[in-house]
C-alpha cells in the first residue's frame, strides 16, 4: 500500500518504509498541521540519519532537540517533542526490541493495540484509536476488533489522518474537523 499523507512524494516513502516513521508522525501531529507533522520523521532522518529507535533513544538529548528546533522546525513545541520522540523511541527498544512493527504485530487483538498505543508518551485515547485507524486503512493491520476499537475513525468518510490519501482527501478532513470544532463551540 502506498501512504500519501504528506504532499510530499520523499516524506511519505519514509512513512511507508519506517513503521517508527509512522509512529512519530502521528506522536507530531497536535496542533500542528498534520501533513507538515507527518512529513516531520523525514526531517528528522534528514538531520540526524536514522530513525532507528535504538539510535534515537540513546542520541545526546541538547543535540537531537536542537536538529528538530532547527528551522523550519519539526513541530511548532519543537523541544518538548525532541523530548518525546526519545521517549517514544526508548520504549520501543526497552518492550519491543527495537522493532516498532512489534508493537501492533505482537498485539493480540485490537484492545490490546490500543493499550499499547496508549501507553506511548503523547497517546491519548482519541490519538490512539486514530492511529488504530490508520494502521488498519493504510496498512493494512487489522488485528481483530479494530473497527469497535477505532470508533468512528474506522467508518468510511474524512474523520482523520487516516482518511487521508491525496490533497482532496486531506481537505475534506480539514473540512470534517472544522465543522466538528464549530458543533462543539455552538
Amino acid at each position: 500500500m502506498a501512504i500519501h499523507i504528506t504532499g510530499d512524494e520523499h516524506a511519505d516513502q519514509v512513512l511507508q518504509d519506517s513503521p517508527f516513521a509512522l509512529l512519530t508522525g502521528m506522536l507530531l501531529d497536535q496542533q500542528f498541521p498534520m501533513e507538515r507533522a507527518f512529513a516531520g520523521p523525514a526531517t528528522v532522518l534528514e538531520r540526524f540519519g536514522s530513525l532507528e529507535p535504538a539510535e534515537v533513544a540513546a542520541a545526546d538529548p541538547e543535540q537531537f532537540a536542537g536538529l528538530v528546533a532547527e528551522p523550519p522546525a519539526v513541530h511548532r513545541f519543537p523541544g518538548s517533542m525532541a523530548g518525546k520522540i526519545q521517549d517514544v523511541a526508548r520504549i520501543v527498544v526497552s518492550e519491543y526490541d527495537g522493532d516498532t512493527a512489534r508493537l501492533w504485530d505482537g498485539a493480540s487483538d485490537a484492545r490490546e493495540l490500543l493499550r499499547r498505543v496508549k501507553a506511548l508518551p503523547g497517546f491519548g485515547e482519541q490519538k490512539a484509536r486514530i492511529f488504530v485507524a490508520l494502521l488498519a486503512k493504510q496498512y493494512g493491520v487489522r488485528p481483530e476488533g479494530w473497527e469497535d476499537v477505532a470508533g468512528d475513525y474506522a467508518l468510511d468518510g474524512y474523520r482523520s489522518v487516516a482518511d487521508v490519501v491525496d490533497a482532496d482527501s486531506l481537505a475534506r478532513v480539514r473540512a470534517f474537523k472544522k465543522e466538528k470544532k464549530a458543533a462543539a463551540k455552538a
